[in-house]
């Protein structure tokens, strides 16, 4: 939903669209979008017959349950999983030989689709690998390698590194690698791990993550237990962060150009990084200090992958207080906080006030508008009401969009395939990229645009510092997440949660819910899909969401609910966001009263944390 005080741009945005049912479309989509490959790869059957790898000889084996295991480890367009025992009641799923099983088969997507795509067989295909520093890394990068050998690549080892540097592998030279793997679970517990896919087009989708993970389910059904740890060929060791680092020092110098000190534009300045025991400490020996800032007070900058201190993630309130405790304790003109793979950050201003969120986003915007005037920025659809004017004072538009750093970017990429400038797509977890960094989530680059920012304010003679930009910037009254637990065997958990998110949505409509109606960004952007979303190209639903706003007779609209399936785990978030006083616990209670309970589907509900907070 495009939320505009212009209605030019509005109409732009309708322009030969048609009311589509959304869900008619899922089965015309293609799986694999970007490189043209598709496996032919089908199940229809609980015992098939198949070539072991183990025997060579055929077996019939029962895969339903083996399947099952591969593609439950899919989030998105990650793989996440258990890599190590330590949490009640879970069991190590994400084990070496899923992972060499997936590994292979995303090599075989990427030779395969190269092939299709240059029309002739390909040889050399390079792959690199990087990871945060995990305890169970080691372990399990070798069985990406084994994997990646199995499907005929070249193997490169980056060591520990980066989400956005895997990325970027791809495209800076000499390196310039047709792929790339990230090992980590981003801000999750030590016991976890996970992947992330890049090839030179960017990160790979939910639907080209499922069928990499379709492909795998066989490989990993009908192989032995034992991983490959005998390599033909070892990995190459490469020191890729050292040309990443030195690609941020660049495009800082550039854009600053100190008019005293070119090379080392940040003199004067302290910037306090926060790296939370994850991979970002580079940020500050490589990138900062190079500059000339003094980054005394710096907080966690050695990696451990057991996360001693706290969780490294821009939204954890511990991060964000010591931060604020060490720019407040050393007078630091700014302090930086990383997620544990730096896709993510959060900053705190020279005052001590935090920076994440809708102010993070809001922060962006400001930098942004100032550069590209006009431009729209996509956000997921929790942000709040103030937001959009905050964007709409400053002459940009907001184009509220389905909940997922994924859906974010990916409607960022098509609104600008379709002539509507779009330099931000941003969630409110943090993540956010940018049209002149490749649409790269990267919360390095995020970090470089700040500073950037706040020298050209000091070099232009204002002392107020980076916060200044959003002092404008309303807060809602009340904001509250909730959780619910569904009650499912896993495998039944997610038709579980959309049966419940659909009977929320036929609730509404049907008007048994007083003062309630399906915002125009909840209804068109699930149902039928966002309508800034052309009916040739619809959008995968990864997961079902819906967003109300809520009126009453004194207040009027005074605040939104919105409703989604977790991708990451067997829930549903409901969040709430009210203007007055009272309105979150009013508008849950009648949640919970006049929908849950009313409709029976807190049956298969566990709504413990609704009834708590009412």
């Amino acid at each position: 939903m495009a939320a505009s005080t212009s209605s030019n741009f509005s109409a732009s945005f309708h322009r030969n669209t048609k009311k589509t049912n959304y869900h008619s479309l899922l089965g015309n989509i293609p799986l694999h979008t970007k490189l043209g490959f598709s496996s032919s790869v089908k199940f229809t059957k609980s015992v098939i017959s198949v070539k072991s790898y183990g025997t060579s000889k055929y077996d019939e084996v029962v895969v339903d349950e083996e399947l099952d295991k591969i593609r439950r480890l899919q989030n998105g367009s990650d793989v996440r999983g258990i890599a190590l025992e330590g949490e009640k009641g879970r069991t190590v799923d994400l084990t070496p030989p899923a992972v060499e099983a997936i590994s292979e088969s995303f090599g075989e997507w990427v030779v395969n689709g190269l092939e299709k795509q240059k029309g002739y067989p390909v040889e050399n295909v390079s792959v690199s690998l990087g990871r945060d520093p995990r305890i169970t890394g080691s372990k399990l990068s070798v069985a990406v390698f084994a994997g990646l050998a199995r499907a005929g690549c070249m193997i490169f080892d980056m060591g520990l590194a980066t989400t956005p540097a895997c990325f970027m592998s791809t495209l800076l030279p000499p390196f310039v690698y047709d792929a790339s793997i990230m090992m980590t679970a981003s801000h999750l517990p030590y016991t976890r791990n996970g992947l992330k896919f890049f090839t030179k087009r960017g990160g790979l989708t939910s639907l080209e993550v499922e069928e990499v993970c379709d492909i795998a389910a066989r490989k990993y059904a009908n192989r032995m237990a034992k991983v490959s740890t005998l390599l033909k060929v070892l990995p190459t060791r490469v020191d890729f962060m050292s040309a990443y680092s030195k690609h941020l020092r660049e495009i800082i110098k550039e854009r600053i150009s100190h008019p005293l000190h070119y090379e080392t534009p940040l003199e004067g300045f302290q910037i306090i990084v926060n790296a939370g025991n994850g991979s970002g400490g580079f940020f500050t020996w490589d990138v900062l200090d190079k500059l000339g800032a003094d980054t005394f007070g710096s907080l966690h900058l050695n990696p451990d992958g057991m996360f001693p201190n706290h969780i490294p993630n821009p939204e954890d309130k511990i991060a964000m207080a010591m931060t604020r405790a060490a720019v407040l304790e050393n007078s630091a003109d700014l302090g930086i906080v990383f997620d544990t793979d730096v896709d993510r950050s959060g900053v705190v201003d020279n005052k001590g006030n935090s920076i994440n969120g809708d102010k993070l986003i809001a922060l962006m915007s400001a930098i942004v508008l100032k550069e590209n005037p006009g431009s729209t920025i996509v956000t997921d659809a929790r942000t709040s009401m103030s937001l959009t004017k905050f964007i709409t004072d400053r002459g940009g538009h907001h184009c509220l969009y389905r909940v997922g750093y994924r859906n974010v970017i990916d409607k960022g990429v098509q609104l600008n395939k379709d002539g509507i400038e779009t330099h931000l797509m941003m969630e409110t977890s943090g993540h956010g990229a940018l049209k002149e960094n490749h649409f790269l989530d990267d919360g390095a680059y995020m970090v470089v645009k700040i500073i950037i920012e706040m020298v050209r304010m000091k070099l232009g003679g204002s002392d107020e510092g980076i916060g200044s930009l959003i002092k404008d910037l309303e807060e809602p009254y009340e904001s509250v997440e909730l959780r619910i637990n569904i009650v499912s065997e896993p495998r039944y958990a997610k038709a579980k949660g959309s049966e419940a998110i659909e009977t929320f949505r036929n609730y509404i409509e049907e008007g048994k819910l007083k003062g309630w109606e399906l915002d125009s960004c909840g209804d068109c952007w699930v149902s039928e899909g966002c309508l800034v979303d052309t009916n040739d190209t619809p959008t995968h639903i990864d997961a079902q969401m819906y967003r109300a706003k809520v009126s009453n007779d004194e207040h009027g609209q005074h605040g939104w609910v919105h409703v989604r399936q977790s991708i990451h785990n067997p829930n549903i978030a409901v969040n709430l966001q009210s203007s007055v006083q009272g309105g979150c616990l009013s508008m849950a209670r009648d949640f919970r009263d006049d929908f849950l309970k009313a409709s029976g589907v807190d049956a298969f509900l566990d709504i413990a944390q609704i009834d708590k907070f009412v």
